[in-house]
């Protein structure tokens, strides 16, 4: 019932269904219905409230609980949300692989860990699944459906409509692979990010400008593949225009960073001359980060209706 725990939740309560909370301490769930009231509260004044009912009927349709078997009676969808460490993760799925059925789905958000280290050898393996969110789940829409190598092609489809049925924008990967594929292409763009700021190209906060305010932009709408199709006629004429001098590019590009030394010390003094790092001046900039992710969200909602 952390913060990923607490923003799936809000997400099945938003899209209708009933929603049991676990978490081994009950001051941790208390805290974590508070801050869901809190929140709801705050969306549903604001006009940001997401589904059909109201914060209210969202907040009764979720309870908590501290025994897992009972937690997971009668569930059709599991949804795993305890901090990305393999052998705590594995710890749960083998304890839920002894108490459930043959037809409810495990899911795991973890953003890295591998379907296969994470539920190889369990009986139900067939009904498992990596259900990854981008945080917050409950302001930003995808979700990367990553199977394991064993997982049942109807595991897929049932995971990727009931994500769709509660709002999110659900991708299926053919297979597994190291960081998924938001994360490759986040670090893809990190890597070539620190590369410029520590090679003296670009400070720290105009970088941070070029996505913002540049691609960004963009990439809210489209992605790199259909602003390629658009920026010529086609991507194949793209290709022609373009792909000698991308090569060009990439074959500058430097190894892999370590993140550490110098340019650690020169981003984190940018960007803390911007943020400082106190727990109240972070949270009201999360807040405030959270409001631009709502209101563009509402936004590509309605564009989409138009």
């Amino acid at each position: 019932s952390g913060l990923i725990g607490r923003s799936w939740a809000m997400v099945f309560a938003a899209g209708g269904f009933k929603v049991k909370l676990y978490d081994i301490s009950q001051q941790q769930l208390t805290s974590a219905l508070e801050n869901i009231c809190k929140q709801m509260k705050e969306m549903e004044k604001s006009g940001f409230l997401k589904g059909a009912l109201s914060a209210e009927e969202q907040l009764a349709l979720i309870s908590v609980c501290t025994d897992l078997k009972a937690a997971v009676e009668g569930a059709t969808f599991i949804q795993e949300c305890t901090p990305e460490n393999l052998e705590l993760k594995k710890k749960i799925f083998d304890q839920l692989d002894l108490i459930v059925g043959d037809s409810v789905i495990l899911s795991s958000s973890t953003s890295c860990l591998l379907p296969s280290k994470l539920f190889t050898g369990l009986k139900h393996v067939k009904q498992c699944i990596v259900s990854h969110p981008v945080n917050p789940p409950y302001f930003v829409p995808l979700v990367e459906i990553v199977p394991h190598p064993e997982t049942d092609p109807s595991t897929t489809e049932r995971t990727y409509a009931l994500m769709k049925k509660i709002g999110q924008s659900p991708v299926k990967l053919n297979r597994e692979i190291e960081g998924f594929v938001l994360n490759r292409l986040q670090y893809a763009v990190i890597s070539e990010a620190w590369r410029l700021v520590g090679e003296g190209v670009i400070s720290p906060t105009d970088l941070d400008l070029v996505m913002s305010d540049g691609l960004g932009m963009r990439y809210a709408f489209i992605g790199p593949l259909e602003t390629m199709h658009l920026n010529a006629e086609g991507v194949s004429n793209y290709c022609e225009r373009y792909a000698e001098g991308m090569r060009l590019v990439l074959n500058t590009f430097g190894p892999v960073p370590e993140f550490s030394g110098e340019t650690v010390q020169k981003v984190n003094q940018a960007l803390s001359e911007k943020i400082p790092v106190v727990p109240k001046v972070l949270d009201a900039r999360r807040k405030w980060r959270d409001e631009c992710l709502t209101g563009l969200a509402k936004l590509k909602t309605q564009m989409k209706s138009d």
